[in-house]
């Protein structure tokens, strides 16, 4: 059976996991009401997360480009490669989109991003209240699509797993 490499794996699981846990941080801190210590300390980790999040995509982009995934299985249907490939390119375009539009946001309230408390990231936008709240909004909006495609994206592979019964899920598992 051809398989995803262990690089790709792990990448996978990370990605994955990073942003199921930036996710659920974002909506706990927006749900702590006013202004706290607690919740300035939860928007720098979600902060830190979806800086993580972009530099952990692009390595998943140059990764794929320079390691072909396994072929698709014969056994599925073409449209159904069609909807995963379409998926595919939904995610990508989402793991960059959302943290870039948060980052844009957090410079467009006038609040810098330090990664990990060290690293001011560039401000390439100025304070603007305006946009501000557009890209407060075009954060939400795109969160709440990665939040969709990425549960479909699991409910397909558990689908091929225990429906199906064939091995599209075990190809991305490092067993």
């Amino acid at each position: 059976m051809p398989r995803y490499t262990k690089i790709a794996m792990l990448l996978h699981w990370l990605v994955a996991l990073l942003i199921i846990a930036t996710f659920f941080l974002g909506l706990s801190m927006v749900a702590i009401p006013g202004f706290s210590p607690t919740k300035l300390k939860y928007f720098s980790w979600h902060k830190w997360m979806g800086v993580t999040v972009l530099f952990l995509a692009v390595l998943r982009v140059l990764w794929r480009k320079a390691n072909r995934p396994p072929p698709p299985l014969a056994s599925i249907p073409a449209w159904q490669h069609k909807i995963a490939e379409g998926m595919h390119i939904l995610l990508y375009l989402l793991i960059f989109a959302v943290p870039i539009s948060g980052y844009l946001y957090s410079y467009a309230a006038g609040v810098p991003v330090v990664y990990l408390g060290l690293w001011q990231m560039p401000a390439v936008i100025a304070p603007d209240p305006e946009l501000k709240a557009t890209l407060k909004t075009v954060h939400y909006v795109l969160t709440m699509t990665m939040a969709a495609a990425v549960v479909a994206h699991a409910l397909a592979a558990l689908k091929h797993h225990f429906i199906d019964r064939d091995v599209t899920l075990k190809r991305m598992l490092p067993l």
